[in-house]
C-alpha cells in the first residue's frame, strides 16, 4: 500500500474545489476562518461518535468505524481547504512540521 500524502489531498481538494466553485465559497484567506469553523464541527462530529461507542469505536470490526473514518476524512478535507486558503505548501509544512517534532523531542 503506498502512501497518502499532503501533495495528493492537496491536489484532492483542489480538483474539489474547482469543480464546485460555483456553489462554494472558495479558496482564500478571507475564507480560511470559515474552513477552520466547519473543520472543528467536523472534529466535534468525530468526538460524538467516539462518546457514543467508546474506544470500541475504532476497532477494525466495530460497525461505527466505517463512520470513524468517513468524519476523519471529513477533518482532511477541511484542513486541506484550510492549507489551501493560506498558501501553504507541503514542504513548508513538512519542514515546520519537522522543527517542532525536533523541539519537542528535547522538550522532556
Amino acid at each position: 500500500m503506498s502512501d497518502f500524502g499532503i501533495n495528493e489531498m492537496l491536489e484532492m481538494q483542489r480538483t474539489l474545489q474547482e469543480r464546485y466553485k460555483d456553489k462554494w465559497e472558495g479558496i482564500s484567506p478571507e475564507v480560511g476562518k470559515n474552513k477552520l469553523l466547519w473543520m472543528i464541527g467536523e472534529v466535534g462530529e468525530v468526538i460524538d461518535i467516539v462518546k457514543k461507542y467508546g474506544s470500541e469505536s475504532c476497532d477494525v470490526d466495530h460497525p461505527e468505524r466505517e463512520h470513524l473514518v468517513e468524519e476523519l476524512a471529513d477533518v482532511l478535507m477541511y484542513y486541506n481547504d484550510v492549507l489551501l486558503c493560506y498558501g501553504i505548501s507541503a514542504e513548508e509544512l513538512k519542514e515546520t512540521y519537522t522543527s517542532k517534532f525536533e523541539k519537542n523531542m528535547t522538550r522532556w
